[in-house]
C-alpha cells in the first residue's frame, strides 16, 4: 500500500467562514523575527559563523572563525532596528508575535522587557536561529525541549507558537508531540489556519510566509528598496481584502526581520503599508496566538474517516458498491498512491474511476450488467441495493403508472437485447420525463457509442455515490 503524505488540497472549494472579529474582512498579522544573538557564531559554540539573510552580497560561513561584519550587522537589529520598529507599532497600537530565538532572548534582557511592556506574543523561534535539516531527530527534540525551556525561564512564561524557520522534516511533527502549542507555523501553504492530526494530538497549523517578508531583501530575486516592498504588500493586502468582501475572509502574514526592515531607508515603506491597512475599518491586526484561539473556538476540529489511511478491508467494505455490486474496483483504488487528495468525494472519486477506465472491456462489462433495470423486476420485488432504491425512488421511478411501467419494460428488453447490457443512466440528474427521452434517444446508438456512454453514467453515479459519504 503506497500513501502520499503531503495534502494537496487543503480545503480546495470549501473555504471555511473565518468569522474573525467584528465582521473583518482580513486578519493582518505582523510577525518579528527576533535572532540577533541566536545566529551561528564560533563564540555560541557553532563550528563557522552566519551567512543567512544579512546585507553582506554572497556571504558564506568562515568555519573555526568570527565573522565581524555578520556579526555587526546582526546586532544592528538588536542595538537599533528592534527599537525602531519598536516605536512604531506601539505609536500604531498594533500587536506584533514575535517568533522569539530562545538564546538570542536571553543575550537580550532589555528587548525583552520591552516586548512584554508593549503586551506582545512572545512565541518560541527554536533554540539557535541554525540549520536543522541534518540534525538527527533525537536531537533535534532535545533542542525543542530546551528551547521551551530557556524560553520560559527568560520571558516567565511559556511559549505557545512555534516557528523553526530552517526546519528538518521532523520538526511539525515534534513540536506538535510535545503538546505544547497553540499553534504550530512551520508551514507555508495555505491563507487560513487549519489541523493536522499527530496521533492523538489535534494540531493547529498557521502558514506563515516567505513572499510578504522582508527576508527578501537579502535574497535574489528579492526587494531593492522600501517601496518593492510596500508596493508587494499592498497588492496582497487588497487581493485578499477584495476576497474578504466577497464572503471569504483570509490571514495576511507578513514577515520582519530587526537587522532588514529595521534600516531606515526600508522601514519608510512599512509605515506607507500600515497608514494603508489602517484607512480600513474591517481589518483585524492580531497577534498569532488571538488567531489561534479564535480559531479553535469558532472551527474545532473534527476528526473523520479518511479513506487514504483504511484497511484494505474497511475501505472495501465501506467502498465496494460505489460502482454497483463490483468490489475489484474499490480494492483497485486502495492498491494505488492514495493521499489526503483522496479523501474527498472528488478525489476518491477520481481514484476509483482510474481503476474502472484501466479495466478491459469485459470487466467494465461486468459492472455494466451488476446495474438493475430501470424501474424493472428487482425494483418491484424490492431486491434493489438500498443506494439503486434511493436514486431511482427520487427520480420518481418507484411511482410508476401501469402505463408507464409498462413502457419502461418493454424499453428495457429492447435495450438489452440490442447492446448486451442494462439502460444506465445517473437518475439524479433527471426527473422521469426526462430519463425516458434519454432513453428513446439512446436506444439508437450503435453498442460502442452506448458502451462508452454506459461506462460515463456509472461514473457519475458512482460520483453522486461518494458525495453523501465524503466532503
Amino acid at each position: 500500500m503506497t500513501r502520499y503524505p503531503r495534502d494537496m488540497i487543503g480545503y480546495g472549494p470549501r473555504i471555511p467562514d473565518a468569522r474573525w472579529p467584528g465582521g473583518a474582512k482580513l486578519a493582518v498579522q505582523f510577525v518579528l523575527n527576533y535572532e540577533e544573538g541566536g545566529e551561528n557564531c564560533v563564540l555560541h559554540g557553532d563550528a563557522a559563523s552566519e551567512a543567512f539573510l544579512s546585507d553582506i552580497p554572497g556571504a558564506a560561513m568562515w568555519p573555526g572563525q568570527r565573522h565581524w561584519n555578520m556579526e555587526s550587522i546582526y546586532e544592528y537589529g538588536a542595538r537599533a532596528g528592534f527599537w525602531r520598529l519598536h516605536r512604531l507599532f506601539t505609536e500604531r497600537a498594533i500587536p506584533l508575535t514575535i517568533y522569539g530565538v530562545a538564546s538570542a532572548l536571553a543575550r537580550s534582557p532589555e528587548q525583552v522587557a520591552a516586548m512584554k511592556e508593549a503586551g506582545w506574543e512572545i512565541a518560541s523561534h527554536g533554540l539557535k536561529w541554525v540549520e536543522h535539516k541534518d540534525m538527527p531527530e533525537a536531537e533535534e527534540r532535545a533542542a525543542i525541549a530546551e528551547a521551551i525551556r530557556l524560553h520560559t525561564e527568560v520571558t516567565g512564561e511559556a511559549p505557545r507558537g512555534w516557528y523553526t524557520g530552517r526546519c528538518s522534516e521532523n520538526t511539525v511533527r515534534l513540536a506538535a508531540e510535545t503538546g505544547q502549542f497553540a499553534y504550530i507555523s512551520d508551514t507555508y501553504d495555505d491563507d487560513l489556519p487549519y489541523w493536522r492530526e499527530y496521533g492523538d494530538r489535534d494540531q493547529l497549523i498557521i502558514p506563515y510566509t516567505l513572499e510578504a517578508n522582508d527576508m527578501r531583501f537579502a535574497t535574489a530575486p528579492g526587494w531593492v528598496t522600501g517601496e518593492d516592498f510596500g508596493s508587494y504588500l499592498r497588492d496582497a493586502f487588497d487581493t485578499l481584502y477584495e476576497e474578504g468582501q466577497a464572503g471569504a475572509p483570509k490571514m495576511m502574514s507578513i514577515g520582519l526581520h530587526c537587522r532588514l526592515i529595521g534600516r531606515p531607508g526600508k522601514i519608510a515603506a512599512l509605515k506607507r503599508f500600515i497608514d494603508h491597512i489602517q484607512g480600513f475599518d474591517d481589518v483585524w491586526c492580531p497577534t498569532r496566538l488571538e488567531i489561534a484561539e479564535h480559531w479553535a473556538e469558532h472551527h474545532p476540529h473534527q476528526r473523520r474517516e479518511r479513506p487514504s489511511a483504511m484497511g484494505k478491508g474497511d475501505f472495501v467494505a465501506r467502498f465496494g458498491g460505489i460502482f454497483e455490486h463490483s468490489d475489484w474496483v474499490a480494492a483497485g483504488a486502495h492498491d494505488l498512491e492514495l493521499g489526503p487528495a483522496h479523501d474527498t468525494a472528488t478525489g476518491l472519486h477520481n481514484a476509483l474511476c482510474r481503476v474502472f477506465r484501466s479495466a478491459d472491456d469485459a470487466r467494465r462489462l461486468g459492472v455494466l450488467t451488476a446495474h438493475p433495470d430501470l424501474a424493472g423486476k428487482l425494483a418491484a420485488a424490492g431486491r434493489l441495493t438500498a443506494e439503486s432504491s434511493a436514486e431511482q425512488a427520487g427520480a420518481g421511478l418507484d411511482l410508476l403508472t401501469d402505463e408507464e411501467r409498462e413502457t419502461f419494460s418493454r424499453l428495457n428488453t429492447e435495450y438489452v437485447d440490442k447492446h448486451g447490457f442494462p439502460f444506465i443512466i445517473a437518475v439524479r440528474d433527471h426527473d422521469k420525463a426526462s430519463i425516458m427521452a434519454a432513453f428513446d434517444r439512446r436506444i439508437g446508438n450503435d453498442r460502442e457509442t452506448e458502451f462508452a456512454e454506459a461506462c460515463r453514467q456509472v461514473e457519475r453515479i458512482a460520483a453522486f455515490r461518494l458525495k453523501d459519504l465524503l466532503p
